[in-house]
């Protein structure tokens, strides 16, 4: 799969500012009232309390009355910004309860990028190690069943009905860590241009795949697959042998990173394919 320090496939949306939180009492709820809405959506910003500290967030869920499959949503390398946004609020206009994090809270409030950024720049890159190393597996675990307890406390969720949880690229390990961490819940797993879900040592993500109760849907990019071809297949057979249903497939043509609009490599079509997978799993795995 892919490195997602090299690769060149997501590039600094010009349009983030940092969104303010404000000083405010977080209720048990940790909903804060800063919000962003539209005709169908209602938008949020939250703090939620994990163990290592106050993670900030955007909570998604559609206006009106009724309750709605929840959706942990993980970003890729460069954390919340307005294009994960826009997912979120896509998805909740979708009929879900979404939470997209900011997978550096440990270190700074999202945006954690500011300025022009670029992959190319190995100055640029330096400038998200110290974040990146702030997420580990022991933290991911945490930090999931966190997420996914917030969630079912929101008033919007039917806990009835399991939730889904999406990766890109680094969020990919992380979706699968979050169905391990609380396989009860976690119904559905979706990965796109996911890097790290097949690797060498006993914290590989693929290892928690028996351990699930999900339904997965793995969307790898073209020059990931060309960078290992053996990581399908054998990501195929974890999940036989686990038997745990899943949907593996490579899309020709589309470069890591094609699903995130604004990237160098943003691919429409590919990326509103894949769009419409994620709709059909969770239609089937959440209800």
């Amino acid at each position: 799969m892919c490195d997602d320090d090299i690769h060149q496939g997501l590039v600094h949306d010009p349009s983030v500012s940092r969104r303010t939180f404000g000083l405010m009492t977080v209720a048990l709820t940790g909903v804060a009232t800063v919000a962003r809405a539209d005709d169908t959506v209602e938008e949020k910003d939250v703090e939620i309390k994990t163990p290592d500290g106050t993670a900030d967030a955007a909570l998604f869920y559609p206006k009106g009355k009724g309750k709605w499959p929840a959706v942990l949503l993980w970003p890729d390398v460069m954390s919340l910004r307005p294009v994960f946004r826009d997912m979120g609020r896509r998805l909740a206009a979708a009929g879900y309860v979404v939470l997209v994090p900011n997978l550096y809270y440990r270190v700074k409030k999202a945006p954690v990028i500011e300025g022009a950024f670029n992959f190319a720049n190995p100055d640029d890159r330096a400038k998200l190690t110290p974040m990146r190393a702030s997420v580990t597996p022991a933290g991911t675990f945490t930090d999931a069943a966190a997420y996914v307890a917030f969630l079912d406390a929101q008033p919007q969720t039917n806990k009835a009905k399991k939730v889904g949880v999406q990766g890109y690229c680094m969020g990919g390990p992380l979706s699968f860590r979050t169905a391990g961490a609380v396989p009860g819940r976690i119904g559905a797993v979706a990965t796109f241009h996911g890097g790290g879900l097949f690797v060498d040592g006993p914290d590989s993500p693929h290892l928690l795949i028996p351990k699930t109760h999900a339904e997965y849907l793995i969307e790898i990019a073209d020059n990931d697959d060309k960078q290992d071809p053996t990581i399908k297949d054998k990501l195929k057979a974890a999940f036989a042998d686990a038997k745990r249903p899943a949907q593996v497939e490579v899309f020709a043509g589309a470069a890591h990173g094609w699903t995130v609009k604004g990237s160098q490599v943003y691919n429409e079509a590919a990326a509103e394919t894949a769009w419409a997978n994620l709709l059909a799993l969770y239609k089937k795995a959440l209800g």
